[in-house]
């Protein structure tokens, strides 16, 4: 183990940091957008949305992102729609995210209680106003902990960048490996890179899902 060697790879390092958590920003954002729209879809039963959205939730949710990224960066092109590196990663980022994060929000609305709706029926509410008054706020609440759960899986899916050649920290771990035969100095860096990212995002994540925890708000 040379820490000479640790220490001249750490600007290389950075950049795939900064890479990394470009792409997972852009990736969570985008999917947590199309998972609140596909369970607003499924909420309001909107017939022929409804059937698109649970053939593309079980389809992004069964497949590899290794294999949407080789279609979206080799299939694409030959029906003439190319893309870059960068965003067929975070195209590709956003399906397979958008499609847990919409699992994510239908059990949060489907664990609402019962007698919370029938309430809200009881004293003349519309499905727009418990959607929007009763069951949106509960659910969202109620599924913290699964978005969490996506959020740390998408940020962890980014290594897979690396198969359409995007320096992120694990392409920049394999290729500072393939030149100078390193293993574990650029192993241990790709640990510590990512540790950086995850363990602060833990805590942040495991905090907010104490503050909207259902039932104990502020506790």
């Amino acid at each position: 183990m040379s820490f000479e060697v640790v220490k001249a790879s750490l600007p290389m390092f950075f950049s795939g940091l900064k890479l990394t958590l470009l792409y997972s920003f852009f990736g969570i954002a985008g999917s947590i957008v199309v998972g609140l729209a596909c369970s607003l879809v499924k909420y309001f039963k909107i017939a022929v949305l409804k059937r698109i959205v649970s053939v593309y939730v079980e389809l992004a949710r069964n497949t590899p992102l290794l294999i949407q990224l080789f279609f979206l960066y080799y299939a694409f092109p030959v029906i003439g729609l190319k893309m870059s590196a960068s965003t067929c990663g975070i195209v590709g980022l956003i399906f397979l995210g958008g499609a847990y994060m919409a699992e994510g929000f239908n059990g949060g609305l489907d664990a609402v209680p019962k007698s919370q709706i029938d309430s809200g029926k009881a004293i003349g509410m519309s499905k727009a106003q418990l959607a929007f008054y009763v069951v949106f706020p509960q659910g969202l609440a109620l599924s913290v902990p699964a978005l969490s759960a996506n959020i740390i899986f998408l940020i962890k899916e980014t290594s897979i960048f690396s198969v359409i050649a995007i320096p992120e920290l694990t392409n920049t771990a394999l290729d500072l490996i393939g030149l100078y035969y390193r293993s574990n100095e650029y192993l241990l860096m790709l640990v510590v890179f990512y540790a950086l990212i995850l363990i602060p995002l833990i805590l942040l994540l495991d905090w907010l899902e104490r503050r909207v925890r259902y039932g104990t708000f502020g506790n």
